[in-house]
């Protein structure tokens, strides 16, 4: 197996979430060739202020680097199809930030691309690598049939009709907001923890602010308020939702996802319920789990890797006591895919979120969309 530091990397994207990919990258001992911003100057700045030895001057040379073996993509919705898409074209691996693509269509197509290209591609739903969730994805297999899976994943960050990002606009994010910029790590992540399959959704969406008052000039995505000049725009896409599941072998779901909930920065959470007890799991606490029993007394699980099972200690790089968060999900999430690329051709068992993953994301928010609109059942 080639040890990380002779696989190289470059990042496309430098606001919120491209530095993330770096510091992660860094730390997993990835080698980083460069960053591309939106001018050759925001590269040249990125480079310097990320302590990268270079910043790209165009997508294309990022790709025509030999030193360049997989890109990562941060960038707007709107790009990822076709970036990812020119990048499996010329032979590098892909991690890319949800979603996939725009539509479905698009997305198989990408993950037709690149089975071709026998090229790894992947979606980057970190969630799933939070250690604890991967001790519960093993635990989960002793626990008999599950009957039920709940939820949240909540937000305030546009809960004032002031507040505004490019998700908002239907022509940048997509018809759907809320349900696709946080649902689908929920989704991804309750699929992934419980092995279960959507059979059908039921769907319940709401704009809350159907005129939001947008600065004039873009915001990045967190910025906090400023005084500048606004101008109203019309809003389709949703602030909230509630969303039922029928997943295939009986069990049940629901999920309530908000963009406007105050006092929740970044709150996922789940509750599964199985024939052998129950397991709860809150991304604001995300060094405990909850395991509910009948017989015997409640407990927590604090995050220790002496005392978690082998899938979650191989991901887990602290002692007990020594908290991990949001940054080394990232790490998780890129350290199985770099294992992937270092072992060789995808095999279709990849522990990382695959494109084919990233693509079912999206038919999931078809159907709701679809639900939404119909206002009843639909089979996924």
């Amino acid at each position: 197996m080639k040890h990380f530091s002779s696989i190289g990397a470059a990042v496309a994207g430098t606001g919120f979430i491209g530095p993330v990919h770096v510091e992660a990258l860094k730390r997993i001992g990835v080698h980083i060739t460069g960053v591309l911003g939106r001018t050759p100057e925001a590269s040249e700045s990125a480079a310097q202020r990320l302590g990268l030895p270079r910043g790209y001057h165009s997508y294309e040379a990022m790709l025509a680097d030999p030193e360049v073996d997989a890109v990562h993509l941060a960038l707007p919705n709107t790009l990822h199809y076709e970036f990812s898409r020119k990048a499996l074209l010329a032979g590098k691996h892909v991690m890319c930030e949800k979603p996939l693509a725009l539509s479905a269509l698009r997305a198989h197509e990408l993950v037709e691309l690149a089975r071709e290209a026998r090229l790894h591609g992947g979606v980057c739903y970190n969630i799933r690598f939070y250690p604890l969730n991967l001790d519960a994805r093993e635990r989960l297999k002793s626990m008999g049939r599950i009957f039920s899976v709940t939820g949240r994943y909540v937000q305030d960050w546009l809960l004032y009709d002031t507040d505004y990002n490019w998700r908002v606009l239907v022509k940048e994010g997509g018809p759907l907001r809320a349900v696709a910029d946080i649902g689908t790590h929920w989704m991804d992540l309750i699929v992934s923890v419980t092995g279960l399959e959507v059979e059908s959704v039921f769907a319940d969406l709401h704009t809350v602010h159907k005129v939001r008052h947008r600065p004039v000039g873009e915001v990045k995505t967190f910025a906090g308020p400023s005084e500048v000049e606004r101008e109203a725009i019309l809003v389709e896409t949703d602030d909230t939702g509630c969303i039922l599941f029928r997943f295939k072998g009986g069990a049940q779901g629901m999920l309530f996802v908000s963009q406007v909930t105050a006092g929740r920065k970044n709150m996922l959470q789940y509750e599964i319920s199985t024939a052998q007890g129950a397991l709860a799991w809150n991304s604001e606490h995300p060094n405990e789990l909850w395991l509910g029993h009948r017989d015997k007394p409640s407990e927590v699980l604090l995050r220790d890797p002496a005392l978690m099972n082998d899938l979650a200690r191989s991901y887990s790089s602290y002692p007990g006591g020594h908290n991990e968060g949001f940054p080394d999900a990232f790490k998780g999430c890129f350290t199985a895919f770099y294992r992937a690329i270092a072992s060789g051709d995808p095999t279709g068992q990849e522990l990382y979120p695959t494109f084919a993953q990233g693509a079912h994301e999206i038919v999931l928010c078809d159907a709701i969309l679809e639900s939404q609109q119909r206002e009843r059942w639909v089979t996924v």
